[in-house]
């Protein structure tokens, strides 16, 4: 008599049982589901999706997307430090000081005390915003790997250059083409994003970076001041040509430094602002630093005199010059604390947000000076000024609103995308569990 095979049977799970601490479980799958929680957070974190760019390391609340109010602070930090900021380069670089008005005319020595202050403010929030990935107790490491120290090197090379170069155009362009020159670098930012990172972005960003430029240009142009109409019409006789070409230098050494940055922070995560402010500074203070010192063995030398450099020690000049004028010492300590608590807020912004509207809010903050001085000394705003203002800052609401619906509508995918991940894994894991059983 042939035999018939039944149908195999599905069998129930086993018994649940205890560990001997306490824990009650079941065994096979309801295991695994218990672990898919777990597994979701690890692969969030991989995907850099927890909190903010760069800031997946970060101590506190560090898993919650950027709001309103922390782009509040971060705008107004910059605004109240390099207001001051402003203020404080402006008094040293033009007051006469003594019997023979002499002027300070030092700014790499400036830039390297100003970087020195950054590092150490750098430290103190690298301390208290992070935390070693492998090691408790300690900060990020400043250079997590080899490979992030040769772009390191080229922003602190670009940031260091692009004074320089700015202060040398001016010799050449009136102030004015300057100013709107350097209200205009959006597009240098947005130019090399997609030029050398191949990043596209949406209509509406090219929109607002057109807005902006053409808000602040408008401002610039239609100033009333006779002081820069005169000294419009003196700058005729100076060789604008080279003006411009070192002003177009300046902007690409500006535009790379925040496209690069920007780069650092997509391509090292969780790389953080805290980490970038303190590499960046160290570097930076390290190549002015070298210049100021190598500087007196260079410039006789035919590649200093090629290049233009000098004679003298500059160092040496502006420490005597401090000496000889103590007010402008406290001026210069003064200019530095500003500099390095702005650059925590810029820092700050750049890893929470972008370098895009890093730019947008650099661009206003020189908007907003130009306004508050309007306001202070009792000038006239005509009325394309005024339109200028409502293109500027039409533009700005209009990006932090898009800004907002874009982050909303990526959180909302990214969780579609998790719970679909979820959900297959919990079913693999189930069909593994019914293998097992039959």
């Amino acid at each position: 008599m042939a035999r018939t095979k039944s149908p195999a049977m599905r069998r129930e799970p086993s018994e649940v049982h205890s560990q001997s601490n306490g824990v009650v479980h079941r065994d096979g799958y309801s295991e695994k589901a218990e672990k898919i929680p777990a597994m979701l957070d690890k692969k969030l974190a991989s995907n850099g999706k927890l909190g903010a760019q760069g800031e997946t390391v970060a101590k506190s609340a560090g898993n919650d997307p950027p709001g309103i109010l922390n782009l509040i602070i971060s705008v107004g930090g910059i605004y109240g430090a390099f207001l001051s900021w402003a203020w404080l380069q402006e008094r040293i670089t033009t007051t006469k000081y003594g019997p023979n008005n002499d002027k300070w005319q030092y700014p790499i020595f400036l830039n390297t005390v100003q970087s020195i202050f950054a590092a150490l403010s750098g430290l103190v929030y690298l301390f208290a915003r992070t935390s070693h990935p492998h090691k408790p107790g300690r900060p990020a490491p400043i250079f997590p790997t080899s490979k992030i120290l040769p772009p390191l090197l080229l922003i602190s090379i670009t940031s260091s250059l692009a004074s320089p170069f700015g202060y040398s155009s001016l010799q050449h362009i009136d102030y004015v083409t300057f100013i709107l020159a350097k209200s205009c670098k959006l597009l240098p930012v947005m130019f090399l994003h997609v030029t050398l990172f191949r990043k596209k972005f949406p209509v509406h960003k090219y929109v607002v970076v057109a807005l902006v430029t053409l808000g602040v240009s408008l401002f610039t142009l239609h100033q009333g001041s006779s002081k820069k109409k005169h000294s419009s019409k003196s700058s005729g006789n100076k060789n604008q040509s080279w003006g411009l070409f070192l002003l177009a230098v300046n902007l690409l050494f500006d535009g790379l430094t925040n496209s690069v940055q920007d780069n650092i922070f997509t391509s090292f995560r969780p790389y953080s602002g805290p980490q970038m402010m303190c590499a960046q500074n160290i570097m930076s203070t390290l190549l002015t630093a070298s210049y100021l010192l190598l500087a007196p063995y260079i410039a006789p030398t035919f590649f200093g005199s090629y290049i233009g450099m000098s004679p003298g020690s500059e160092l040496s000049s502006a420490l005597a010059f401090i000496k000889s004028y103590p007010a402008v010492g406290w001026d210069v300590f003064g200019f530095a604390v500003c500099g390095a608590i702005g650059q925590v807020f810029i820092f700050h912004t750049l890893s929470t947000f972008s370098s895009l509207l890093l730019v947008t809010v650099t661009v206003t903050r020189k908007m907003l000076t130009m306004v508050l001085s309007v306001l202070w000394f009792g000038h006239k705003i005509v009325g394309m000024q005024w339109l200028g203002v409502g293109l500027v800052f039409g533009g700005i609401g209009a990006e932090a609103i898009m800004n907002r619906r874009e982050k909303s509508a990526k959180a909302k995918a990214a969780k579609a995308k998790l719970l679909s991940e979820a959900g297959q894994e919990r079913k693999i894991a189930e069909e593994k569990e019914d293998k097992k059983e039959l």
